[in-house]
């Protein structure tokens, strides 16, 4: 963890349990971040179990990038000693593959069926395959090198029986000339409408509805959209938007981390997308506030690194670390209640508790909430 700077006297831990009634005044949408929770005890206050009646066990996983640096079989000894149900596995893109050697399994059926018996071996579900990239990029070979990932994990998705596959909308640029994407939120001045309009009607439209055609062709009816900056597809309105444009086949991968600073209700968007069968996934990541900082800077103010973490609004945490388990345990009470048919996988990118630590973390936070809704 960052050491505090010189002008403050109080701890991390004194902080957060200080000020987690102020966060609802400093953020848009801030009356659910008046949960946050003491950051080094999640699970403390936490409410008492209530009968499950005919709530379902979602399988709690993780997405395997944290594993980046460990082979197949010890990732495989790490899971399964966490006791973790299901696996979310990056094929290509931004997370790479480091444990899923896509063009020599998707060539060889026998590879690939030997490749997941691995897990299967162990009880494990290889849910989701995630290949993240940008398909519409403006530069012809990024955007290649993304689309033939994605075709290659529609196949191997179907030689495997995965259903749904995880990734990003992409950005395209603005104009046929731009060489870089151009993420466009807001319609004024008048050209930046324009793009906009371009790039929705020219690029994200026409791709998707053809790769949708595709996936369609080879039984995968489910691909999961992160909603995420930088991407066209960067909240449930957008998200919505491609749905409609393109077809059932498209829907969320639910990552609250990106939600919560935009101001989004996580029980209200998890009931929304569940009432349109529009949630295929869900990214088990969490986000801390600095209030000091959102008041003076506003929310468009992230940080990655703990160097940065002095001046941030707010950065990535483990489940239970940016808000307490009362608000995720009406999280996950909201996925059971729409009869959510997917995983819940932890995504760690907390810069503080980082690699498996944060992992091990979420787990502990995710199985504790799950085990008092089903009244275990």
């Amino acid at each position: 963890m960052k050491k505090q700077s010189e002008n403050s006297a109080i701890g991390r831990r004194e902080f957060l349990a200080a000020t987690s009634g102020l966060l609802a005044a400093a953020v848009p949408g801030g009356e659910m971040l008046a949960h946050a929770a003491n950051s080094e005890d999640p699970i403390s206050g936490a409410p008492a179990a209530k009968p499950a009646g005919n709530l379902r066990k979602i399988p709690i996983g993780v997405f395997d990038p944290v594993y980046d640096h460990l082979s197949l079989d010890a990732m495989l000894d790490k899971v399964t000693a966490l006791g973790l149900e299901a696996m979310e596995i990056g094929t290509g893109g931004y997370p790479n593959n480091r444990h899923c050697p896509l063009d020599d399994l998707v060539k060889d059926r026998a590879q690939a069926k030997a490749w997941l018996k691995k897990f299967e071996d162990r009880g494990i579900r290889v849910a989701t395959l995630s290949c993240h990239g940008n398909p519409i990029h403006p530069d012809p070979q990024h955007a290649q090198k993304d689309i033939d990932t994605f075709r290659k994990t529609v196949l191997l998705a179907e030689m495997l029986g995965v259903k749904v596959i995880v990734g990003f909308s992409g950005c395209p640029g603005g104009t046929p000339q731009d060489t870089q994407p151009n993420w466009i939120t807001y319609r004024w001045p008048p050209e930046y409408a324009k793009m906009q309009d371009w790039q929705w009607k020219e690029k994200i439209i026409p791709y998707w509805k053809d790769a949708a055609k595709y996936a369609r062709e080879h039984g995968v009816k489910r691909l999961a959209f992160e909603m995420h900056p930088n991407f066209a597809v960067y909240n449930p309105r957008t998200l919505m938007k491609l749905r409609e444009a393109v077809g059932e086949e498209i829907g969320a991968n639910c990552d609250l981390s990106h939600l919560f600073w935009q101001g989004c209700d996580p029980v209200e968007v998890i009931h929304f997308l569940g009432k349109q069968g529009a949630l295929f996934h869900a990214h088990m990541k969490d986000t801390v506030f600095f209030p000091e900082n959102v008041n003076k800077y506003g929310v468009l103010n992230f940080a990655f690194e703990t160097n940065e973490l002095d001046l941030a609004s707010e950065t990535f945490r483990a489940v239970g670390y940016g808000h307490g388990a009362g608000l995720w345990k009406s999280i996950v009470k909201a996925y059971m209640d729409i009869g959510f048919e997917g995983i819940l996988s932890i995504e760690n990118e907390d810069p503080i508790l980082a690699g498996e630590v944060g992992v091990e973390r979420a787990a502990y936070v995710l199985k504790n909430v799950r085990k008092e809704l089903l009244g275990e």
